[in-house]
């Protein structure tokens, strides 16, 4: 199955959750990161609750801090 993340295109297996997908990116630790799946951003504890589908549009961003 194909997704976008960050305008990348990723093939994954079907039936993964974000939040397991996030997992398989080495993504353990979210503090500082926004993740928005079809320009809906995604609260944290919700990320194991949504399946991924054909053509999900995925950004990440982390945080960064500036003057």
């Amino acid at each position: 199955m194909k997704i976008y993340v960050n305008d990348n295109l990723k093939t994954i297996e079907e039936g993964l959750s974000l939040a397991l997908f996030l997992e398989n990116l080495e993504m353990h630790d979210l503090s500082g990161w926004a993740v928005a799946i079809n320009e809906e951003i995604v609260p944290t504890e919700k990320l194991s609750e949504i399946s991924l589908n054909e053509d999900d549009r995925i950004i990440l961003v982390q945080a960064t801090q500036g003057g």
